[in-house]
């Protein structure tokens, strides 16, 4: 369905190729009138009504222009947050395990031809202390990242996950481990599965097939641009039905881009009833030898509108903000739709143990620069000043609310029968063990606050009860 020829290899020979450039291409041309008011405030409509859009429905808000109307969106954007997510903001942390490489991307740190890295795989001691300080931070929830390399195939993977479960220090426990990592076949995918993880996410990076072949070059697994797309409908067929995908905002036009991850979005939903548990819009970022290209870069202020017009556009879906922004950028931005984010993060390899909170960077060490490297004790503490329920939890993964399960906002109630009183709870858990005193005194606060506005009713005080059997014995881990 693109403008170049697609080749199939021996791999991708029955992967289906939804994405059509020229059609993503026409709906975001610049109109020859401006966007009307009135269609784009139906679409709007639409979105707070929590349907999805279609990609032409979203197109629409990608071409308003207008400052008026653009603030509408970011608006409907706030509002659509607050009836689906409430005000809680999940919390976890990159672990990098290897950055060894096959693929040569022009836009990575990590590539196979920048001599500079610095290669490293974490052995298995080297892994469990950097779950120890992982733990002792109060990170419960992981995210771990891998090059593309043989080494790093699904059995090594599945081993890594089981390790970082079994790892544990005092109070401190993983209970979730998503993964980044290369597509894998149906049977890798099963292996994963078995072990455990949660989402498993694949990111395209561009879904213009031009740039997307001019900055992978062929002959690598990645450079297979069909092999990538199909990679999560694998997972799928396989009945990994929790899955993740993102595309590198920097690489080409953010506006196709985020056609781009509308339209595979309801590829997932139309063939398997269920679109991805996260979409994830990291921009590109300054790495080891890496020269970006100035003319997609992507301004904060369209930076704002992506994440705003995706929030409308899949009001079903998580959406992941990641710390490659900057700390005031992500605090504006985190009201559009942002349900995730990272904190604390290192993404060095052993970084969590030989860098620790140290406010520095090492470009050698990383696939990119972060923006926001504070520690996980401060992003708390200004989440709740700012009246966010930072939240560990985990409850829907491990209780199998997953897939079609996981659609929290067609279950009425679901927020303030569920997700609402387990945020509440493993925000509890961390003042009580991790957290700092004046985070203490502020998170505390907000608690109050919180179970002051929840009616009254036997759910409530269960959730009372909990909150003081955290705070007074070692009972950890309650959830409903």
């Amino acid at each position: 369905m693109s403008t170049l020829p697609n080749m199939k290899s021996a791999l991708s020979k029955n992967c289906v190729d939804f994405i059509d450039d020229d059609k993503i291409q026409g709906l975001i041309g610049k109109p020859a009138d401006p966007a009307d008011p009135v269609e784009a405030r139906e679409v709007m409509a639409k979105s707070v009504a929590k349907e999805p859009l279609t990609v032409e429905e979203s197109a629409v808000l990608i071409n308003c222009d207008d400052p008026e109307l653009v603030e509408e969106i970011f608006a409907t954007a706030r509002q659509l947050k607050r009836d689906v997510y409430g005000n809680r903001i999940v919390l976890f942390a990159p672990l990098y395990i290897g950055n060894h490489c096959v693929n040569d991307c022009s836009y990575c740190g990590f590539r196979r031809s920048n001599k500079d890295a610095v290669r490293r795989t974490l052995d298995a001691g080297e892994v469990q202390q950097q779950i120890h300080a992982l733990e002792d931070k109060g990170h419960k929830r992981l995210i771990l990242v891998f090059g593309e390399h043989p080494m790093y195939g699904a059995e090594f993977i599945a081993e890594t996950v089981r390790m970082v479960y079994e790892t544990r220090k005092g109070k401190g426990e993983i209970r979730r481990v998503n993964i980044n990592a290369a597509p894998l076949d149906q049977d890798g995918y099963k292996i994963v599965k078995e072990a455990g993880i949660g989402t498993y996410q694949v990111f395209h990076e561009t879904y213009h097939h031009e740039t997307y072949a001019s900055v992978h070059p062929a002959g690598t697994r990645k450079g297979d641009y069909l092999w990538r797309l199909d990679g999560l409908s694998r997972a799928w067929e396989v009945g990994l039905d929790d899955v993740g995908i993102g595309a590198l905002f920097g690489l080409y036009d953010w506006r196709f881009e985020v056609l781009g991850l509308v339209t595979h979005a309801r590829y997932l939903m139309d063939r398997f009833n269920c679109g991805p548990h996260t979409i994830s819009f990291p921009r590109l970022r300054p790495a080891s030898n890496v020269q970006l290209d100035e003319q997609w870069m992507v301004s904060d202020y369209d930076f704002k509108r992506l994440v705003a017009i995706l929030r409308l556009s899949v009001p079903y879906t998580g959406m992941i903000l990641t710390a490659r922004e900057p700390a005031e950028l992500r605090n504006e931005i985190m009201g559009f739709g942002v349900s995730q984010i990272d904190a604390g993060s290192r993404i060095e390899l052993g970084g969590y143990t030989e860098v620790g909170d140290a406010q520095q960077q090492y470009s050698e060490k990383e696939q990119f620069e972060l923006g926001d490297i504070r520690s996980l004790d401060e992003v708390i503490q200004q989440l709740a000043v700012e009246g966010y329920i930072p939240s560990f939890c985990t409850a829907c993964y491990r209780l199998g609310r997953t897939g079609e399960e996981f659609m929290e906002f067609a279950i009425p109630g679901f927020i303030e029968r569920l997700c609402t009183p387990n945020a509440l709870s493993t925000f509890q858990e961390y003042l009580v063990d991790y957290a700092s005193p004046a985070t203490r005194a502020a998170g505390e606060k907000l608690i109050r606050k919180m179970l002051a506005e929840m009616p009254d009713n036997k759910r409530k005080e269960e959730l009372i009860r909990r909150m003081e059997q955290i705070r007074t014995t070692d009972e950890r881990d309650l959830y409903f």
